[in-house]
């Protein structure tokens, strides 16, 4: 992938939704919920604070999130699904 995101965005490769539930039932299409869980691929260089120093990020590459439900934007990139979010938008590192 030759995608690098800018500031403090990152690139999340979201998790299969659930197929079945714990009870075995097959869960259609139509009704799975979008996933919240991901593994971040890219991470940008930072933002740039008012005083003019640069923010380190928090988050690196290879790090599984939690983000919101309708965080970030979806990109389909090399035929594969990501989600471009700011780093603000993850809610925790598992």
């Amino acid at each position: 992938m030759n995608v690098k995101p800018l500031a403090d965005r990152v690139i999340v490769k979201s998790n299969d939704p659930e197929e079945k539930t714990q009870g075995s039932i097959i869960i259609p299409d139509t009704a799975k919920e979008k996933p919240q869980e991901g593994e971040i691929v890219a991470v940008g260089p930072g933002k740039i604070s008012d005083a003019g120093s640069k923010v380190a990020m928090e988050v690196k590459k290879g790090d599984k999130v939690l983000y919101g439900k309708y965080s970030g934007t979806e990109v389909t990139i090399d035929g594969d699904e990501y989600l471009i979010m700011r780093e603000s938008d993850i809610l925790a590192v598992i």
